[in-house]
Formats: C-alpha cells, sequence, structure tokens
C-alpha cells in the first residue's frame, strides 16, 4: 500500500537525529527491541563492495534504455574482487528472505515502518552495520535483476521473456511519466550508501581502537540505530516503488505521490549522513592526533634504545614502509632503497624549500667541507636531504616545481647525495619531532645519526661552518674538545675566507676588520686608521665585512670601497654572508653545548660582535697578528683614533694595540644602551643573556623583520 499526502508530511517532521516526542521514543524503543547480536561476523566491506558495484550499474537513464538496441557501457570484472566465500550460509539465507519480503510484503497493508520493523527483526543478531549492509545487498539483488533485465531483453531472447512476464515493456512505453520515479530512487540509493559507507567506517573504528572515550564517536553510537532505521525505511520505499512499477494500470498520481515520498526520504538520510560524516572526520581527526602522539613518543624512545646499525632509526625517520624505493641517489638520478646508508655516518640535511633557494651557497660550502673528510671503511658517510614542510599547508604546482628544481640543479647536479624522493612520505611524527627534539624551526640544520643509529649530533652545521672538514666525525664530543682548544683569535673569526687576511696575520701586520652600513662613517674611520698608522708607522691591512644581512646598501658601499680604494673589500656577498654565519654558528654551537657568556670569554666576544652588528652605527676591531684584539662600537673606536696625539706615548710603551684599548676605557659611556639581536629561528633562543660589556642582564623584546634592509 502506497503512503498518502498525510504520510509524506508525518516524514517530514524535522532532520534531528534524536527523537524527542512521545511517539518517537516509542519508535525508537522498537527499534532497539530489534537489536540482539550475537557477535557473528560478516565481511561487511566485501558485501558493500558488490552492492556499490550493482547500483552504479543501475543508474541509467530511462531513456537510455528506451532507446532499444543501446546498452550503456560495461567493465569487465576482476574475477579477483567478486569472490563468494565471504558470504557465509546464514547471510545467504537472510538475503534470500529479506528479498522475498521486499518483493512480497512491501506493497502489502502494514505500511513502511511495520514493513521495516519486520527486516530489522529478521537481522537482530547482526551488528547495526551489517543490519544495514544485508538489508541495502537484498535489495541491490532485486533492483539488480529488475535492471539487468531491462538492460538486455533486446539482445537476448531469455531477457525478452523475462521482460514481457515483468511487464517491463509497459514500463519502457511509459518512461517520460516515470523519468522521476527513477531519478528519485537514483538520488535515494546514492544517499543511502553514503550513509552505509560512513556506518561502516564507525564499526571499523570502534573494532580496531576498541574504544569509545571519544565524545563524538559516543555521539554517533548513539545516533547509528536511528539512521540504520531510516536507511532500510528507504530501502523499503525503494522497494515499494519498483514493485509498484509492474503494475502501472492507472496508478500514475500514486507513483508521484511516492517520488515525492523518495525525495523526502532522500533530504532526511542525507542530513543524518551530514551530521555523521561531521562526527566521524573528529572521531578520525582525534584517532589520527591519538596515532601522532604515539608515534612521535614511540620514536624519542627509539633513541633512547641500544641498536645493531642504524637501519630501524633511518626507517622511522625517513619512510617505515617497504612498499617503494624512498630515496633518490643524486649521483645516477635512480631510487634506491633506505640500505644504502647500512652502517654509515649519516648526515641529515634538514631544511625547508625556501632556505636552501634563498642560500644555495649552503650546499656548496657544506660539499666542499664533506668532500675534505679522509674516508676509512669505518668512518664511511652519506649526506640525505630531508625537506620538512607544514603538513597542512597545500602542496601547489608551485611548490612541486620549486621541490623539483632544489632536488635537480641544486642538490644532484653537483652534489652527489641522496635526498627523500618527495616531501610527502615525511611522516607528521617525524616533522613534529624534528621540529620539537632536534629544534628546526625555518634556518637548516645537519643532524648526525652515526653508524648504530645513535644521534651524535642535533645540528653540526655550526661545526662545519667553524671548522669545516676538521669537525668530522661531527659529534658534540668532537665539538666540545674543538671549543676547548680554542681561544678568541683572529683565525677563529675570518677562518679561510680570504687568504689575504690569513697572509697579513702571518706577516705580522695590523689587521683592522670593520662592518656597518654608514658610508660616511666608513670613510671617516678609513682615512683616519690610515693617518694614524703612517704616524706610527705599522703596516696594516684593513677589510669591510659589512653587515649580517648582505642586501644593497651593503653592496652598494663595496663598490664605493673600490672605487675610492678605501680598504681591502669581497667583492662576493658570499664571503659576507660566510663571515657572519660563523659567529652566529659559534653563538649557536656554545649555546648547544650549554656555554653562556657570564663564564665563558670567547662567548663574550662572540656576543659582543652580535651585538656590534644588531646596534645602529658601525663597528671596528684591531689586530696584531691573530691574539691580540681590541673592538669597540663605530663611534668609540673612531673618537679614539681621532685622540692619537692623547694616547701615542703610552703606544710608544705599552704598544699599539694595549694602548687603544685603555684609551676606549675611557672614553665608555657608563649607560651606553647595547642592543643585540639573535636568530629567533635557530631553535635555542635563551632566556636570559647579559651584556658582553658590563655584564647585567638585557632586557629582551621580540622583533619580526621582513625586509633585511
Amino acid at each position: 500500500m502506497t503512503q498518502t499526502p498525510a504520510n509524506v508530511q508525518q516524514l517530514m517532521r524535522g532532520d534531528r537525529l534524536m527523537l524527542s516526542s512521545s511517539d518517537d521514543n516509542v519508535m525508537l524503543e522498537q527499534i532497539h527491541g530489534t537489536h540482539s547480536p550475537d557477535g557473528r561476523e560478516v565481511d561487511v566491506r566485501s558485501l558493500l563492495r558488490i552492492v556499490e558495484d550493482i547500483l552504479k550499474r543501475t543508474t541509467p537513464s530511462i531513456n537510455t534504455i528506451a532507446a532499444l538496441g543501446i546498452q550503456p557501457p560495461t567493465k569487465a570484472l576482476e574475477d579477483k574482487t567478486y569472490q563468494a566465500s565471504f558470504i557465509g550460509v546464514p547471510e545467504a539465507f537472510a538475503l534470500d528472505q529479506i528479498s522475498c519480503h521486499l518483493t512480497c510484503q512491501c506493497s502489502g497493508s502494514g505500511g513502511a515502518h511495520a514493513n521495516t520493523i519486520s527486516i530489522l527483526n529478521m537481522l537482530s543478531n547482526y551488528s547495526w552495520d551489517a543490519k544495514l549492509v544485508l538489508a541495502l545487498s537484498a535489495f541491490a539483488l532485486n533492483y539488480g535483476e529488475f535492471w539487468l533485465v531491462a538492460q538486455n531483453y533486446t539482445s537476448n531472447q531469455l531477457a525478452k521473456s523475462m521482460a514481457i512476464l515483468r511487464q517491463l515493456l509497459e514500463i519502457l512505453e511509459h518512461s517520460n511519466i516515470l523519468k522521476p520515479n527513477f531519478d528519485a530512487i537514483n538520488n535515494l540509493t546514492k544517499v543511502m550508501l553514503d550513509i552505509t559507507r560512513c556506518i561502516v567506517e564507525f564499526r571499523e573504528l570502534t573494532a580496531k581502537y576498541k574504544t569509545t572515550d571519544i565524545a563524538a564517536l559516543s555521539m554517533a553510537l548513539e545516533h547509528i540505530p536511528i539512521a540504520v532505521y531510516w536507511t532500510t525505511r528507504s530501502v523499503v520505499a525503494c522497494a515499494s516503488q519498483i514493485v509498484g512499477l509492474t503494475g502501472l494500470g492507472h496508478a500514475h498520481t500514486v507513483l508521484t505521490t511516492e517520488a515525492l515520498e523518495l525525495s523526502t526520504l532522500t533530504h532526511k538520510v542525507s542530513n543524518m549522513h551530514g551530521n555523521l560524516a561531521t562526527q566521524l572526520a573528529m572521531c578520525n581527526n582525534h584517532v589520527d592526533e591519538r596515532k601522532q602522539i604515539e608515534a612521535f613518543q614511540n620514536l624519542k624512545n627509539l633513541f633512547d634504545m641500544t641498536h645493531d646499525d642504524n637501519m630501524r632509526i633511518l626507517r622511522e625517520l625517513i619512510y617505515p614502509r617497504d612498499d617503494q624505493q624512498p630515496l633518490v641517489d643524486g649521483a645516477t638520478k635512480r631510487r634506491v632503497n633506505i640500505d644504502v646508508l647500512r652502517r654509515k655516518n649519516v648526515l641529515l640535511l634538514i631544511s625547508d624549500l625556501d632556505m636552501l633557494q634563498e642560500e644555495p651557497t649552503i650546499l656548496e660550502r657544506i660539499y666542499k667541507e664533506v668532500s675534505q673528510i679522509p674516508i676509512k671503511q669505518e668512518s664511511q658517510y652519506e649526506v640525505v636531504w630531508l625537506p620538512i614542510l607544514d603538513p597542512d599547508s597545500p602542496w601547489t604546482e608551485t611548490r612541486q616545481k620549486q621541490f623539483e628544481n632544489l632536488q635537480a640543479t641544486k642538490l644532484q647536479a653537483t652534489m652527489p647525495w641522496y635526498s627523500i624522493r618527495h616531501p610527502s612520505l615525511i611522516e607528521r611524527a617525524v616533522i613534529k619531532f624534528i621540529k620539537v627534539v632536534w629544534n628546526f624551526r625555518k634556518k637548516p640544520i645537519l643532524v648526525v645519526i652515526d653508524p648504530q643509529g645513535r644521534l651524535a649530533n642535533t645540528n653540526a652545521l655550526h661545526m662545519l661552518w667553524i671548522w669545516g672538514s676538521m669537525a668530522f666525525p661531527f659529534t658534540s664530543t668532537r665539538e666540545d674538545a674543538l671549543w676547548k682548544q680554542e681561544t678568541w683569535r683572529l683565525e677563529l673569526l675570518v677562518n679561510d675566507i680570504d687568504p689575504t687576511i690569513l697572509n697579513w696575520i702571518s706577516e705580522g701586520r695590523y689587521i683592522c676588520i670593520y662592518g656597518g652600513d654608514d658610508i660616511e662613517w666608513i670613510r671617516k674611520l678609513t682615512t683616519t686608521t690610515r693617518g694614524m698608522a703612517q704616524a706610527t708607522g705599522i703596516s696594516l691591512g684593513m677589510v669591510y665585512v659589512g653587515k649580517s644581512n648582505p642586501k644593497e646598501r651593503v653592496r652598494i658601499n663595496t663598490e664605493t670601497i673600490r672605487v675610492e680604494e678605501l680598504s681591502h673589500y669581497w667583492t662576493d656577498m658570499t664571503s659576507v654572508m660566510y663571515f657572519w654565519v660563523r659567529i652566529e654558528s659559534m653563538w649557536q654551537s656554545k649555546m648547544q653545548l650549554g656555554i653562556n657568556v657570564e663564564n665563558d670569554s670567547v662567548m663574550q666576544e662572540i656576543m659582543t660582535l652580535l651585538s656590534f652588528d644588531g646596534s645602529e652605527g658601525g663597528w671596528a676591531l684591531l689586530s696584531r697578528g691573530s691574539s691580540e684584539i681590541v673592538r669597540a662600537t663605530g663611534s668609540t673606536f673612531l673618537n679614539c683614533l681621532m685622540q692619537y696625539d692623547v694616547w701615542k706615548e703610552q703606544a710608544q710603551l705599552k704598544g699599539i694595540v694595549p694602548a687603544i684599548r685603555d684609551h676606549l676605557t675611557k672614553l665608555q659611556t657608563p649607560h651606553r644602551c647595547n642592543r643585540i639581536v639573535l636568530p629567533g629561528t635557530a631553535g635555542r633562543t635563551p632566556e636570559r643573556v647579559v651584556c658582553s660589556e658590563c655584564g647585567r642582564t638585557m632586557e629582551k623584546f621580540i622583533m619580526y623583520k621582513c625586509c633585511n634592509e
């Protein structure tokens, strides 16, 4: 019996999932009364795949079927997908029973609710998801048979004979009238499939994680029974439509009303699916967060364990599965497995894409230094580039091209290292570990894993900048040992950036290193310093080192120095950058070892140079040979030199550097403001920094800078 418009109005009462009226509560009790699961298992996924395939192949329009001789295209079936073994005898019996009920009873006098409850009673021993999939399977069985005959009656005599008995020819004659009905059925079946998939996913979620302590999951589990009821009721309504089509007679008006009923059910079930899908997304997010927390903790624990080699550690960091080769060999351009890193010192070059794009000389410098390491069988090394990106940011075509460019032209073209095939292979928990535990922010770091999988250094890049290949094997122990051998000397400051300066040192010259971006001050300093050198008869060399951000102003200053022949200079801005990167690296290295400015003289000098660079105006440093060094801010140093007549007698007695040092002490203002800019992306910004000159705690400010000028 078809429902009247009054019944349709009853279906349109709100779109809420929970029922609130007394009648609705009675219905909910009836629904729960049909549920008595006995623990039997059904392969709902396999069954659902077949249902999806059947319903997908039964959705051509009635107009297509009506065009005689034209059949919708079909794809060849994959035998491995369609195995009957997953359908047990009880399930096969239930399918036959429900199929028969849908055919024989749904058009009777029982009504939609009574028929729905009857079907749920037939499936009382199954879980909610299994009930729904079995009910949907029974409908697919009938509906699929209906369309199998309709699609083949023009080319198959058996199908034609069955079509005559099924009165399908009469259906095709009324195709224009019936189109709204078939459209309504198709729309409803799509929604039924959507909500069924959602409920199956909820079942899999609870089975896999065996927990209901997620608020969204608990709420969804309360809503699933009523969702199963209304979806099963939609199955009944669709079946009633199909049964009604075979006995058209003069029931066109009734069929139109039933099409409206299907549309109403589509709206209702679609709303239920929307709510359940939202709760499912919340559950998946919660589970994913829990998995990430567990994976993060497992990775931390892994570094506390003893391993025979480095394979387990590297697999977890780079790519834990065996379904593909995750690395690209820069020498051969071929994909390789992580096994190529077994029992080797592995240097993980970790960066984002932007930093290496802006500073490609980083790669060149690393390659130059690492390539000078003396290779022995027991100390073989490999460099692996791991680009770390924000996992929540979309991967765009621009980013893909940027990655490919770095991988092909910057890394592998000149430096035969390994790199990960694609940044997406790096797990979210690994990215968190690298950021939280290894303090990666934006600037590149070089993490060292030894042949036994032990963490040798969380960032050896500082060592590489300071000592080059001498730092091998880049362990924290080696870093500490190198610092214990160091003193504040000019060779430490300039390294091999400029061989000219090293020659000046060996010649015993006085050397003036100065920086800043005020060209007028530079002119005064160079003129005054050369005048002092001429007056004292010393051999002097001067070099301009710019600022830590060697942008356009420093380039202009360098060109002016060249044209006016003010002093020695570095034409390559890379040398200027490298000078300041090394000083920052010294600070980072000391911080990494837990050394601070209060008890380390080298650290005090490093902080002083950083404060010079961060403050307004220039600065200058004067040395004789390697270790006799004096420094001051630009204005103070210039004033000292301009007062040469005041301290020249002391220079004759003590020497020029000690005399300047003594006079600078007299010129220091008691409350001069000192400022230091520490690299905020380095990962280890100290909470307390003391002034390198007066020893008082400096006030902390936060600065955000976009333009480097």
